[in-house]
């Protein structure tokens, strides 16, 4: 870890450097939580885990700060495992390169995990920073934030005490954020009811690749291409020109994330026609996405005997494709610039003849969500196609007038000399479930400077995570000051 040996605050990078040795994606998250544990026994701290697997490391306060309320530091110790094709590296097995680039660290050819590994190692920092003045701390370390804040649902009420929480999952350490978008996930399932081929159709595979891919909140505005969306258009073009039976279509590796690669497997009646649509509609979706998207690619090899749909179920599949919504749906009339409604398309599998699409909705307008799966319903009903809706969570609904956001605002300004903006995120923060889970509690978020999370070249900011690391000790020091 050469690459953070020198950054300031070094505990804070020491412990991010740890993290980065770990493989963390949601639902394997054993090593990184006995990381944790071995931490913390390490320095005589007490412990608990609940079912689910969250945890929560008690730290005493500094001397004569023990009457001051108790400060819950909240993180997610999973993170989004997504590389580059051809990377030597992958964060499923614990290897991340991590470079730096003038004030940024980021990772070689994978995703960082700076999302939220930079949270974890500054909640880690705080409880054993000497610099550092606070109260009571209870360090609360979630599991599968990346599968539907899972960890946070499943957390025990009892396990945490207190009714400060400061949760250290933001992007930008120029903001405090104080509420965030709620979702619901829908999985639409179309029967292929596959069958042979005859003889004289060309067999293919089709890969489209080299979407740069995002957050499938924060970035969803940015116009990037869903390469799902994208193959699928691929295939209508062909479908225009050629007869056509699709045997799978499979993409996306999270439900949080822009998809950067799909396959399709699909039988043509004319392979000269279908290779020149082919050719044609990746040259629109590059002139489409140029500036965001330019590295897109597209693959075709002919593949063996298989069975497939027929024309017609075929035509209903790319029917559904094209009708799906996918991107900023409405933008916020309240908050200047910001999104309120979008919907992406981000996971595609084919299992036992069976074509599921999954995609993930999310509004800061609970009406506003509802009438979106209001849609996804109506067109599986058109479709033919079964419909899965699961709830995912609630928006977290700002509290302006709360004691913990007027402390930070102040400590911010006191820091900084400005004032800090208030942001509500379009993306889930584990806000949402807790405040539901903790009665009474109050909540912000804080971080440094994230820029891509859940895609290669995610990238921390060196500088902002000071800043947010020095916002956070202030912000624990006021809160834990003896009166006057």
């Amino acid at each position: 870890m050469s690459a953070l040996a020198e950054l300031e605050p070094r505990l804070v990078w020491a412990r991010f450097g740890e993290l980065t040795r770990i493989a963390r994606p949601s639902k394997q998250e054993d090593a990184a939580r006995e990381h944790v544990l071995a931490w913390a026994e390490a320095r005589g701290l007490a412990t608990s885990v609940d079912d689910a697997g969250n945890v929560v490391v008690r730290v005493p306060a500094t001397r004569g700060r023990e009457a001051a309320p108790t400060v819950v530091l909240q993180a997610h110790v999973d993170m989004v495992c997504e590389r580059e094709p051809d990377s030597p590296y992958d964060p499923r097995e614990g290897r991340i390169h991590v470079v730096r680039e003038g004030d940024w660290v980021l990772a070689e050819g994978t995703t960082l995990g700076a999302d939220n590994g930079i949270g974890v190692a500054a909640a880690l920092a705080a409880a054993e920073d000497a610099a550092l003045a606070h109260g009571p701390l209870e360090l609360l370390l979630t599991v599968s934030e990346e599968q539907g804040l899972d960890g946070a649902k499943a957390l025990h009420p009892e396990l945490v005490s207190g009714r400060l929480l400061v949760n250290l999952d933001g992007t930008s350490d120029g903001s405090i954020t104080v509420g965030c978008a709620g979702s619901a996930h829908t999985f639409t399932r179309l029967a292929l009811s596959p069958r042979a081929v005859a003889d004289g159709w060309s067999a293919l595979s089709v890969v489209l690749s080299g979407a740069r891919g995002g957050h499938s909140g924060a970035d969803i505005a940015r116009g990037r291409a869903n390469a799902i969306t994208a193959l699928a258009r691929v295939l209508a073009t062909a479908h225009g020109r050629t007869s056509l039976r699709l045997a799978a279509l499979d993409g996306g590796v999270s439900r949080n994330a822009i998809p950067r690669e799909a396959r399709a497997v699909v039988a043509a009646a004319d392979e000269d026609a279908f290779r020149r649509a082919a050719d044609d509609a990746l040259r629109a979706l590059r002139q489409e996405h140029a500036g965001s998207d330019d590295g897109l690619e597209l693959s075709l090899e002919t593949v063996g005997a298989m069975t497939a749909a027929d024309e017609e179920t075929t035509s209903r599949a790319l029917d559904l494709f094209a009708a799906t919504p996918s991107g900023v749906v409405a933008m916020s009339s309240l908050v200047p610039g910001a999104v309120e409604t979008s919907t992406s398309l981000n996971v595609v599998g084919t299992e036992d003849g069976v074509l599921t699409l999954a995609s993930m909705t999310r509004s800061a307008s609970p009406a506003a969500l509802d009438a979106l799966v209001a849609k996804f319903e109506a067109l599986a009903r058109l479709a033919g196609a079964e419909i899965a809706v699961t709830r995912s969570y609630p928006p977290w609904r700002p509290d302006l007038d709360s004691t913990l956001l007027a402390t930070a605002r102040a400590a911010y300004a006191r820091l900084f000399e400005a004032e800090p903006e208030l942001e509500v995120v379009h993306g889930g923060l584990e806000c949402a479930v807790l405040g539901a889970r903790i009665p009474g509690v109050q909540m912000i978020s804080l971080g440094p400077e994230i820029v891509g999370p859940h895609a290669p070249g995610e990238r921390l900011s060196i500088s902002g995570t000071d800043r947010f690391y020095r916002l956070l000790g202030a912000l624990l020091d006021d809160l834990s000051a003896p009166a006057a």
